[in-house]
């Protein structure tokens, strides 16, 4: 077979290697081509080299077209992934830093919340120039793959918007998947430990999930192993796990509370919602900080400042590392390259996928994006229908649709007034922030982050004379948050390596955590 795959935000070293090596472990597609692009030509260089090594070391000769042009890029592709960050790392500290001193205080902000809502309209602004491109230069018909945040806008906005067949994919599902395995072991197996007599295991692949929502607030609405639904008995196995009971206490309060176990992990759950990042004195009732994913304030700004340091810095020695092997079962559980797989080939893939609700699930708004399950072969990406939510489950997701809505309309329209709505209606913001905090505080993300947002130039001077008005609330400056930890130097991280090698390429910085057990 060939066809063409292209990679836009390629300099991300964690998911384009990743994901080009599961692409290529399919047996059929050793003749496709692959084009990477990215603005960074520094990063560009070095993940092209590292990846076109493993390529010529499994005995393929497909040769990496590498541009700063998108549009060579993308031209006759029918496949585009999308593994962008829109302004980096500069302003993803931004994103985090600025709504501290207002008192919100997020764990990661790259979905929902101030810095989810600011992402996003950095986001969406080069979104729909890359849909653009799409239409006019890719294969007719080709499929956007998008993996960048925050999925649900960005996904939103290039389906209703950009003009292009956009399906969105992330691994909580997967997560979660093996913490209920490890969960139901426990349930089985009681004190018993693997080796002991009588003891049973139990493989992922026993264990069937349905999962219903939006992206992070995707709730597992039926979980059966043995026949039989163990959904009434998770409440009783996490608050047994001697990690799990520790390190999910959001989740499990959450369990507790709706009865479905969320998909997403603990500091990311914990700031889509009003009421466990609050208070401040009371964050780290409900966090763990044994992890950067348990809740730990801006945890995964710090992972991604360490792991692109330490990327930079180490990159000859990744050169003399064993090249990665393209074979099944070095495939990891990301859903993009079985997509493809499954449209090329006909082999069925069931997996959960973002994708336009319509009437799949019939109590969240129609126009939302949904994280439902799905099934791909030759006829394409099928969504069977979902029926309704839990009733209070639909409702919290049908609080952050809300602001999703809004967000989405202010990125596209350069609204300053839905941005401003869309914040004040986030829940963790409204429950920290009064509305003049929300409006000025909208003003300095404005300000700070006016290169990545072309959309906003007029409202973008109109905020810079209010803030030089001099008439301004009082913010916490130089607030560090409730649950702060030091960014580690290179020298620090050369201590562990192979933690420091780990994070850097790993797409999913969370791979170590409990929560991809």
């Amino acid at each position: 077979m060939s066809f063409k795959i292209a990679f836009i935000g390629a300099g991300s070293i964690g998911f384009t290697r990743g994901l080009l090596r599961d692409v290529l472990s399919v047996p059929e597609f050793a003749d496709v081509e692959v084009a990477f692009t990215d603005m960074s030509k520094t990063n560009l260089g070095m993940v092209t080299k590292l990846c076109q090594r493993d390529i010529d070391e499994n005995g393929l000769k497909i040769k990496i077209e590498a541009t700063t042009d998108r549009r060579e890029a993308f031209k006759g592709a029918r496949y585009i992934f999308s593994v962008v960050r829109i302004g980096g790392l500069d302003a993803f500290k931004m994103d985090v830093d600025i709504p501290l001193k207002y008192g919100v205080d997020q764990c990661v902000g790259d979905t929902l919340c101030a810095g989810g809502i600011m992402y996003g309209q950095r986001g969406i602004a080069a979104m729909l120039d890359f849909c653009k491109d799409i239409r006019e230069v890719a294969e007719p018909n080709a499929l956007l793959i998008n993996y960048a945040n925050p999925m649900a806008m960005m996904t939103w906005a290039a389906n209703k918007f950009g003009g292009v067949r956009c399906v969105g994919l992330c691994h909580g599902v997967q997560h979660g998947h093996g913490q209920l395995v490890e969960v139901i072991k426990l349930l089985v197996n009681g004190n018993k430990k693997e080796g002991d007599r009588g003891y049973r295991p139990i493989a992922k692949k026993e264990v069937d999930i349905v999962c219903a929502g939006i992206n992070h607030q995707t709730w597992y609405t039926s979980v059966r192993y043995d026949g039989k639904d163990w959904t009434d008995r998770l409440l009783e196995g996490f608050e047994r796990h001697p990690e799990y009971s520790k390190t999910e206490k959001v989740r499990i309060d959450m369990l507790r509370r709706f009865g479905y176990y969320s998909t997403e992990s603990n500091g990311h759950l914990s700031e889509y919602l009003a009421w466990y990042r609050k208070r401040p004195g009371e964050i780290n009732d409900w966090i763990d900080l044994s992890d950067w994913i348990n809740g730990e304030t801006g945890g995964y700004l710090r992972v991604c400042t360490e792991g692109r340091n330490w990327f930079e810095t180490d990159f000859p020695n990744w050169l003399k590392e064993p090249a990665f092997v393209y074979a099944e079962d070095k495939r990891s559980e990301e859903h993009g390259s079985r997509i493809i797989e499954g449209l090329e080939t006909g082999r069925v893939y069931r997996g959960h996928f973002n994708v336009v609700n319509g009437t799949t699930i019939t109590n969240i708004p129609s126009d939302a994006i949904v994280e439902v399950p799905g099934y791909v072969d030759h006829n394409g990406i099928n969504i069977p229908r979902v029926g309704d939510l839990p009733m209070a489950c639909a409702a919290i997701c049908s609080q952050s649709v809300s602001v999703q809505r809004l967000s989405v309309e202010a990125a596209v329209q350069g609204d300053p007034t839905l941005l401003r709505q869309a914040m004040l209606l986030d829940p963790l913001v409204g429950a920290v922030c009064n509305p003049p905090e929300v409006w000025q505080m909208a003003d300095e993300m404005l300000v700070a982050e006016a290169k990545w947002l072309p959309q906003y130039a007029k409202s973008v001077r109109d905020a810079k004379k209010r803030l030089a008005s001099g008439n301004l609330i009082k913010t916490k400056e130089g607030y560090a948050g409730a649950a702060r930890l030091h960014v580690k130097t290179v020298e620090e991280m050369a201590k562990n390596k192979a933690d420091a090698r780990r994070n850097a390429g790993e797409a999913d910085k969370a791979k170590k955590a409990g929560a991809t057990k």
